[in-house]
């Protein structure tokens, strides 16, 4: 599939599943006290409390309840996101992955100067298990990711992780679950609501500062080198988006399975149609996108009622769709979107 999140360390796949090495059987006798499986949640309860957090903290998820008995100390995040919603509530990993190839510290403009120490990049499609494990992590966070069960098995192998919510899997998590999720997986749910309460009330003001957006049919797709494709309900973007009243393209809905995207031919163009049309490039310029005359052809994009991102911080706070980054999308894409309906 195109349309999967970028992992420029997807060649050397074979070797990150090497995982009986030394650094694992380190990770797995020295990084597991801090945490515990929800059968054992009760017996650190009082060093919980001293933690400074609320501990014992239990995460449902869609492979059981994991319970995190104290403050972790050392946590790693490996979701689409994650690494922002834990800086976010104060929180610095020592490793993350980059999802978006930010570089530096592998988050955008909306996170920066978050770190005091920048954290070590780790794999995203398929992370680097010896690499993790050499971190002797307490907590690995990966709350928006594919839900792969062997992923999830083999990092708990590592450590305690917070993998996908039920119905999470294809990273089809918003930034409000897992923002919640990585509040309690912190022992901070109340800094969690706050910040999603914050949050939720942008949202509320610029949807009610745009009655233009109510109800109007919209399309979120993307374009590599070589295909086409539109987001469906219960990704990021696509929530984005009906927060501010906005319905999903039916026609694409109707073409939804269990990936976050559907693929759109060339010869299907038409398939983008909507009220608005958004679309993001994806190792492409936007201009490979704005200049297609099959792409100029459809209905909504030949009136005027069309958005390709062309700067880069914008096309990937949207696309990141963590609680930092969607307060800079906010400020950033409603007025495109206002002017592209409105024309």
């Amino acid at each position: 599939m195109s349309f999967r999140p970028a992992d420029s360390s997807a060649r050397r796949r074979p070797a990150r599943l090497r995982l009986l090495t030394g650094a694992l059987a380190l990770a797995l006798t020295g990084t597991l006290a801090a945490c515990g499986s929800s059968d054992d949640s009760g017996t650190q309860e009082s060093a919980a409390q001293k933690s400074g957090g609320a501990f014992p903290a239990k995460v449902a998820t869609k492979f059981g309840t994991v319970t995190v008995d104290e403050k972790p100390q050392r946590v790693v995040a490996l979701g689409w996101g994650d690494a922002e919603a834990a800086l976010s509530l104060g929180v610095q990993p020592v490793g993350a992955s980059d999802w978006l190839a930010f570089g530096g510290d592998g988050v955008g403009p909306w996170a920066e100067d978050l770190y005091d120490e920048s954290p070590q990049k780790i794999g995203t499609l398929e992370p680097e298990y010896e690499k993790i494990a050499a971190l002797k992590p307490d907590l690995i966070l990966d709350t928006k990711s594919s839900g792969d069960r062997t992923r999830y098995e083999t990092l708990s192998k590592i450590a305690p992780t917070v993998g996908v919510p039920k119905g999470g899997d294809q990273y089809k998590i918003s930034w409000e679950k897992q923002t919640t999720m990585v509040a309690q997986a912190l022992g901070v749910p109340d800094d969690g609501k706050k910040l999603i309460a914050e949050t939720e009330k942008k949202f509320e003001d610029a949807a009610g500062a745009h009655p233009e957006f109510k109800d109007r049919t919209i399309t979120l797709g993307s374009r590599t080198a070589s295909t086409w494709g539109a987001y469906v309900r219960g990704t990021g973007r696509v929530d984005f988006v009906e927060r501010l009243g906005f319905r999903n393209n039916p026609a694409v809905e109707a073409k939804a399975g269990s990936a976050f995207s559907v693929p759109v031919s060339e010869e299907n163009l038409n398939l983008l149609d909507a009220d608005l049309t958004v679309m993001a490039p994806i190792g492409v310029t936007a201009k490979k996108i704005s200049s297609d005359p099959l792409f100029k052809a459809v209905p909504s994009v030949k009136a005027g009622h069309s958005v390709v991102f062309d700067d880069p911080d914008i096309s990937q706070a949207f696309a990141m769709d963590s609680v930092l980054s969607v307060d800079y999308a906010l400020e950033k894409v409603v007025p495109l979107f206002s002017k592209a309906v409105k024309s």
